[in-house]
């Protein structure tokens, strides 16, 4: 999760590749509509994301039906749509992609073939709710390699499975 521009993609890729699971991007799940808004530069409002996270929510679901697992890049910026994604899955891990507005903004300004314009960033970092520890969440600083990170996030997974038991 983060805000446009973070590595979300990048990063959940390469995560899924070396997890060797199946990769999705909610950008993916977007209407048509809400791609069409953002790329005017118009910040999208909850009630164009409801039906957005809950066709993220199906995938997720039929992924654990299926036994199967998943890495997911979305934004998901406020707690209540977490709340919505994740909800009483506790098998869903939270990673946290963080890094500063200056930095996103170049890394979007690089970036030639998405529809997320550079102008609304500053509307992304307003909607941030960033995640509490209630949340469990995985922070990585997006400033290392993106190879670096994953191997972070994998770390820090693997040290959570292999916790002492009391």
């Amino acid at each position: 999760m983060g805000v446009s521009g973070c590595g979300k993609s990048t990063i959940g890729s390469l995560l899924a590749a070396r997890l060797q699971c199946e990769f999705a991007d909610a950008d993916w799940f977007h209407s048509g509509a809400n791609v069409e808004k953002m790329h005017s530069g118009i910040p999208l409002l909850d009630e164009d994301r409801w039906p957005w996270l809950r066709a993220i929510t199906q995938w997720i679901d039929e992924k654990r039906r299926a036994g199967a697992h998943g890495v997911i890049a979305c934004s998901a910026l406020k707690r209540r749509y977490r709340d919505v994604l994740i909800g009483e899955r506790g098998d869903v891990r939270l990673v946290y992609l963080k890094g500063d507005e200056a930095l996103i903004a170049r890394r979007m300004a690089a970036r030639h073939e998405h529809f997320m314009p550079t102008s609304l960033l500053r509307s992304q970092f307003d909607a941030l709710e960033e995640p509490g520890p209630d949340e469990a969440p995985i922070t990585v600083s997006i400033e290392p390699r993106p190879s670096e990170i994953v191997s972070k996030i994998l770390s820090t997974m693997s040290m959570a499975k292999t916790k002492p038991c009391g």
